[in-house]
């Protein structure tokens, strides 16, 4: 799996409330879910607390500011399922692109003292991790 600084939507980001991925990536106004599969790379990067589930939302805009941002799929992990290797079953950019892309994290219950995402577009899917 190859991870490029410039298709990454979170590297190693804290999420300890509710809040945007730390990166935008701009994909022009065509769409990119046609031919091959643009793949998507979401894991824990550390292990979360206190909280009841993540909502994981890929969001797309046709402006940068993200006034009204469109959820083109999403998923909720609970507590139990957000250890430190876990990988999100989002494995793809699905089709409604606008022009930028960014995640948004939907933390809740109670907000978490710990617990971090590295996400990203990737050139191929690793099938297996290991915890260290």
């Amino acid at each position: 799996m190859i991870l490029d600084e410039q298709s990454m939507f979170s590297n190693k980001q804290s999420i300890i409330q509710s809040c945007a991925s730390e990166n935008i990536i701009d994909f022009g106004k065509r769409e990119i879910s046609f031919g091959t599969p643009v793949e998507l790379f979401i894991q824990i990067s550390d292990t979360f607390d206190n909280l009841t589930s993540l909502t994981v939302a890929v969001q797309t805009s046709n402006e940068e500011t993200f006034s009204s941002p469109t959820d083109l799929i999403e998923q909720t992990m609970l507590l139990e399922e957000l250890e430190k290797g876990a990988v999100s079953s989002v494995k793809f950019i699905p089709k409604g692109n606008l022009g930028f892309m960014r995640l948004y994290y939907t933390v809740t219950g109670e907000n978490p003292s710990k617990g971090s995402i590295i996400a990203g577009v990737v050139d191929g899917q690793q099938e297996s991790f290991h915890n260290s």
